[in-house]
């Protein structure tokens, strides 16, 4: 088992903790943290461009000039692509994007960030995380203090306070153990839990 060091909100050390290798210690399938990533981003995307193809834009019924001795190249209709004002080739229509992974491999995708995270030294786990009022600049001191950069916060449950102080820090985003997800994971400079998240996500995933 993986041990690291955990840390107050001032940022000393003030024990260590045992890391379950199930969750912390699986080897890494990159594969499979590429494709939740892929999955989640194309989740995301409406889907809802759309523009006219030649058979769709007004006007062009008839042909613009006779065939033969005009000088021109011939034409059959100004709704034609090369046209201003004519159709788009292969036009964008609306889509769904979207497409699923089952429940055991993006369990084994996020299991791999973690894992990852914890092999490059960048996952951080404070005592605990409680602040008496919404305050910016007393969370972005706690960051500082543990050294937290582009940070994913992870506590065991909701907690508005730091939700709220968190919020309008640059690169910083908070969540819940119960809703952890592979891409916050990989585009966090450093993820951050609580010892009560850690608890939690071993009772889940392990």
């Amino acid at each position: 088992m993986a041990t690291v060091s955990v840390v107050n909100m001032e940022g000393k050390e003030v024990g260590t903790i045992e890391l379950n290798d199930a969750v912390f210690g699986v080897e890494v399938n990159e594969h499979l943290v590429h494709l939740a990533v892929v999955q989640q981003l194309a989740n995301l995307r409406q889907g809802t461009q759309k523009a006219k193809t030649r058979s769709e834009v007004s006007g062009g019924g008839k042909k613009p000039w006779r065939q033969k001795g005009t000088g021109h190249a011939r034409q059959g209709s100004i709704r034609a692509p090369q046209w201003k004002g004519g159709g788009i080739v292969f036009a964008p229509v609306p889509r769904d994007y979207s497409f699923k992974l089952n429940k055991k491999e993006k369990r084994a995708a996020l299991k791999s960030a973690l894992t990852s995270k914890v092999q490059d030294n960048k996952l951080i786990v404070v005592d605990e995380l409680k602040l008496d009022e919404v305050k910016t600049k007393k969370f972005a001191e706690v960051l500082g203090n543990i050294k937290a950069v582009k940070a994913l916060v992870v506590t065991e449950e909701k907690n508005d306070n730091v939700i709220l102080s968190a919020r309008n820090i640059p690169g910083t985003k908070t969540t819940v153990a119960d809703n952890m997800n592979v891409y916050d994971v990989m585009n966090a400079g450093t993820v951050v839990l609580t010892k009560a998240a850690v608890a939690n996500i071993e009772e889940v995933y392990a």
